[in-house]
């Protein structure tokens, strides 16, 4: 066996142990008892030690150097330049560090659940030094490694190839005409006569109403399910992926989307090529690409008008009440609204909430600023680009996401990349397929045909430069965001 087969079946060997990760924590996040979180923390911590012992064996360097000897084709190289990536990332941080991050992140994952709805700051505080603390030292390990500031270290774990020079100027750009845009789309607003829900909507038929949209996208429920969980997610694996979302029994336009949303994840993980599976090359190609597919289904496909009008009337199997009528639908998932919950957001406001976060985290990491300086910046942030004020109120502040819970600095970046990456599939997708009239139709496959054959089916053999430029003929480009937001909201 050479040694690149052998790196193979090692990589299919730590992707099993990964794959037991995945599930428990979709089980941590969705059915586990308050009661169980103690020692499962210790049972995640031992398996990310485990699988961490596993990435960094002694051995592998030789054979990655026999390897690179090797004569390989051009989608072996591509295998070995991925696998060669994760080994190198986890060999950068001590055993020590992992099991340290792995305690501290879930102690205050597991408290903030709690804290947060008590607006305990305080209490959130103290464990969150600790987390802040080492992803600090990982961001540094990283840095002196790769050259760079602590936070590209971070940002390439998520987003290869990405620096927050590149964007600065990217967000620079969006924060000259966005502003604006908002306003210009509320003014619009201001006039439409809106039905916002103000029933009863049971969450049974919610997930009923849920399920006939996954159906409409093609979900495969053979290999994969929906669950309820505080923050929705995707999760699991490409052979039983795992969606969640969360139920108000006062309205239904959050879980819904929601659904939508995390059935784009799943259906790229469920799409991602089977014959490399088990290897990094078979998996998704960035968090930003990952995002653009979610995007892609609520965004482009699920707050379409044509796509509207199926949601209409499948709620009518469920719901009866003016509010689902399919023009008050439409208005409902095209309203604006400056809020202060970024999953709440709409598609125009959404990126002022990612913006924020990535100028808090970037500096955080960099060690500009202190944590405890973090409630102040976001409320002044805050107040600049959404004209909201957050003093006091932590639990619509910075206590309202789960990424920096456990350390996920570097995340964020990728909801707004992830925006701007789907309106780009879409301008491309136009070229070839009648989109408008493939959704009305209800049968969406040439649409997932297209981003099968373009994204799915690629994983991470090509960077995502390559992959974008293979599907649309150029690099990201902001334009086409600018311009889909033109179109629908003004």
């Amino acid at each position: 066996m050479n040694a690149f087969t052998k790196l193979v079946e090692h990589s299919k060997k730590v992707a099993n142990f990964e794959h037991l990760s995945a599930i428990i924590d979709w089980d941590q996040a969705a059915v586990m008892p308050p009661g169980g979180a103690e020692a499962r923390s210790n049972a995640t911590a031992e398996l990310d030690v485990h699988i961490h012992s596993l990435m960094t064996q002694p051995h592998l360097g030789e054979l990655f150097a026999q390897a690179e000897e090797d004569t390989l084709s051009t989608k072996e190289k591509s295998i070995l330049r991925e696998m060669k990536r994760g080994w190198q990332q986890a060999n950068l941080l001590p055993e020590s560090l992992v099991q340290a991050q792995s305690l501290a992140g879930s102690k205050c994952e597991h408290a903030w659940r709690t804290q947060r709805g008590e607006n305990d700051w305080a209490g959130f505080e103290k464990n969150w030094a600790e987390v802040v603390k080492l992803s600090q030292e990982e961001a540094q390990i990283r840095a002196e490694a790769n050259g760079t500031t602590p936070y590209d270290a971070m940002l390439d774990v998520y987003e290869p190839g990405t620096t927050s020079a590149s964007l600065d100027i990217l967000f620079a750009d969006v924060k000259t005409w966005l502003p604006t845009l908002i306003d210009e789309a509320l003014e619009k607003q201001q006039s439409d006569n809106i039905l916002l829900p103000t029933a009863h909507y049971p969450a049974e038929k919610q997930k009923a109403l849920g399920l006939e949209v996954m159906k409409l996208l093609q979900f495969d429920f053979e290999h994969g399910r929906l669950d309820e969980s505080t923050h929705p997610f995707c999760g699991g694996v490409p052979t039983d992926v795992r969606i969640t979302t969360r139920y108000n029994e006062n309205e239904f336009v959050q879980s819904l989307m929601g659904i939508v949303h995390e059935t784009g994840h799943a259906r790229y993980e469920q799409g991602l090529p089977k014959d490399l599976s088990g290897t990094p090359a078979g998996e998704a190609r960035s968090m930003g690409i990952h995002e653009s597919q979610s995007l892609f289904f609520e965004m482009q496909i699920g707050r379409s008008s044509a796509f509207i009008d199926h949601l209409a009337r499948l709620a009518s199997n469920h719901f009866s009440g003016s509010e689902f009528e399919k023009d008050n639908l439409a208005k409902i998932y095209t309203r604006v609204e400056k809020g202060f919950i970024r999953v709440d957001a709409d598609e125009l406001t959404y990126p002022a909430h990612v913006i924020l976060r990535y100028e808090i985290e970037r500096d955080l990491m960099n060690g500009v600023i202190k944590h405890t300086d973090v409630p102040e910046l976001w409320n002044e942030k805050m107040k600049a680009y959404l004209g909201l004020s957050t003093e006091g109120n932590f639990k619509n502040g910075c206590m309202q996401d789960i990424h920096w819970t456990d350390g996920s600095f570097g995340y964020f970046p990728s909801y707004t990349l992830g925006a701007m990456y789907a309106a780009q599939f879409m301008a491309a997708m136009k070229q070839t397929v009648d989109v408008d009239a493939v959704i009305r139709s209800g049968d969406l496959a040439p649409i997932f045909n297209w981003l099968s054959e373009n994204i799915w089916s690629k994983g991470s053999l090509f960077t995502t430069d390559e992959l974008v430029k293979q599907a649309t003929g150029e690099t990201l480009n902001a334009k086409h965001f600018q311009a889909h937001l033109k179109d629908r909201y003004l």
